[in-house]
């Protein structure tokens, strides 16, 4: 006996036409995905419109952003570094 039998080959045709409405069923259509509407809270409607390009807030934020690291890196690193170096290497010790 070669093949399948009767009940074989009818229950692989179920199992075929089982998968393709289930292929088919998975397509999207163009109305779909339906998303509900979000609902922000107070704060992350602040940060959804704070974070808008363009916005007025923004610019100022990363001016202060930028000012604060050019303070940080070139005046503040390098001045602890001078004075570390003048208090601990090159000033007199008075007992020493």
């Amino acid at each position: 006996m070669s093949g399948y039998s009767e009940d074989e080959r009818l229950r692989l045709q179920q199992l075929r036409a089982l998968r393709r409405r289930w292929l088919r069923d998975q397509e999207l259509s163009e109305r779909e995905p339906v998303l509900p509407r979000r609902q922000l809270g107070p704060v992350a409607a602040f940060w959804e419109r704070f974070l808008q390009p363009g916005g007025l807030w923004r610019h100022q934020v990363f001016k202060a952003f930028q000012t604060g690291s050019f303070v940080f890196l070139q005046v503040l690193v390098p001045s602890w570094i001078i004075l570390y170096c003048l208090k601990y290497h090159i000033m007199v010790r008075p007992a020493g």
